[in-house]
Order: structure tokens, then C-alpha cells, then sequence
């Protein structure tokens, strides 16, 4: 197959945008992590149901308003959420 630049370009671009989603999301999850410390040494359960439900409201509109799905939106973030505490209850933060 001969070489296309416009598509390696686009290319390029998709996977610099990969690694900058990668990169935010372990930033997340490090501050994620010290809120689980936080609530663990506070005594807080892992999970904030209408903490949740405020966030998943919030990438709903974000996404919306960015052109993107809602349902794509609160879908990323409800897998995001689940992790987190997944990684509390791990970490003995369990409820």
C-alpha cells in the first residue's frame, strides 16, 4: 500500500490524542486515590451516589455540548466512576 499522508497525519493526531487521554485519566486517578485516602481515613463510604449523579449530569451536558453523545458521555464516565471504586474497595475503603 502506498504511503498517504493525509491519512498518517490524521493518524498522528489519533494517536497524540490517545496518549493525552491516557495521561489525564492516571492524573485523575491519582487524585482519585488520595480522595479514597481521604474518605478511608474519614471514615466515608467509597461511593457519593449524588455526587455521581451531579457528575453524571455534568458529562452529559459537556458532551452534548461538545457534539458528542450524552449517553457516550455518562457511559465513559459511569466505567471511569466504577474504577474508582473499584480501587478504593481494594484498597480496604470499602463502605
Amino acid at each position: 500500500m502506498e504511503d498517504d499522508e493525509v491519512l498518517d497525519g490524521y493518524r498522528t493526531s489519533i494517536d497524540n490524542i490517545d496518549a493525552a487521554l491516557i495521561h489525564l485519566l492516571a492524573e485523575r486517578f491519582k487524585v482519585t486515590r488520595m480522595v479514597g485516602a481521604h474518605k478511608a481515613a474519614a471514615g466515608m463510604a467509597p461511593a457519593d451516589p449524588d455526587r455521581e449523579a451531579e457528575q453524571v449530569q455534568r458529562m452529559r451536558d459537556l458532551g452534548e455540548a461538545a457534539g458528542l453523545d450524552p449517553v457516550f458521555s455518562e457511559k465513559f464516565l459511569r466505567f471511569v466512576i466504577d474504577e474508582v471504586i473499584r480501587h478504593h474497595e481494594r484498597a480496604g475503603n470499602g463502605g
